[in-house]
């Protein structure tokens, strides 16, 4: 099994659309895959067309309930979600002081090891303890980055803080890959921050490119990943070739 973090402290940059659409893609490929929803906002268990019944994500990571428990199935045959809801919230107010609590999240994972050949975990739009301790879970993790020039600022701290969690609490962490979100070629911009992530991170860049896709934004508000809404769109294109790509890169 291999745990994959999506994960940018800045919101708007298709964090979320990408764990979705991958898992989804994925899945497609015939991977078992389990999305874990770790944002207290539900997108991610909404954007699969699936319910924040309890017990969820908060409920096995606050409770100790097994996590196969709260696992739901999806309508792709080889992807389930673990969904949260706003309760969630209350994770960041009850790990603080918990010892050990950076190891929770690997531990309450334990449950997915025989069942999943990947386990994708779409983390909140910040760097508090929900995202501090996916990472600690994770075995990697893939950073959607908009093609804007205030994406470049943001992503050195993310950076600095997947190092210092190497270096004390998951030294396995490795970035799998930045990932180029909302592309649109016809703008200067647009090229010049793809010109500029890759000179400073190389092979580290996917060479998949999520493209603006009106389609890939209207998805979401139908419960369904881009591949089930409409699957000849650019943005299925892209994730289907992110997913394939990822695949080789890890084999």
């Amino acid at each position: 099994m291999t745990v994959l973090a999506i994960a940018n402290q800045k919101g708007g940059v298709g964090k979320t659309t990408t764990a979705i659409n991958l898992a989804a893609a994925l899945a497609a490929l015939e991977r078992n895959v389990l999305l874990v929803d770790c944002d207290p906002q539900g997108n991610a268990t909404r954007g699969v067309g699936a319910e924040a019944r309890e017990p969820n994500l908060y409920h096995v990571l606050s409770a100790g309930v097994p996590l196969p428990e709260a696992v739901q199935a999806t309508s792709l045959p080889f992807l389930d979600i673990l969904p949260a809801d706003r309760d969630l919230v209350g994770i960041e107010v009850e790990f603080v002081g918990e010892p050990g609590w950076r190891q929770i999240f690997r531990q309450r994972l334990a449950g997915a090891i025989d069942r999943y050949d990947i386990v994708l975990l779409d983390c909140p739009p910040s760097l508090g303890h929900l995202t501090v301790g996916a990472l600690t879970a994770a075995d990697g993790v893939i950073v959607p980055l908009q093609c804007e020039y205030f994406a470049l600022e943001g992503i050195s701290e993310l950076v600095n803080t997947v190092s210092r969690i190497r270096n004390s609490a998951n030294p396995r962490l490795t970035i799998t890959g930045i990932l180029l979100t909302m592309y649109d070629e016809r703008t200067n911009l647009a090229r010049d921050v793809a010109d500029e992530i890759k000179r400073h991170f190389r092979d580290k860049v996917f060479e998949t490119v999520v493209p603006r896709n009106v389609r890939l934004a209207e998805a979401p508000s139908h419960g369904l990943p881009i591949l089930q809404y409409d699957i000849k769109s650019r943005g299925a294109e892209a994730y289907l070739a992110l997913a394939r790509e990822y695949l080789t890169r890890a084999a």
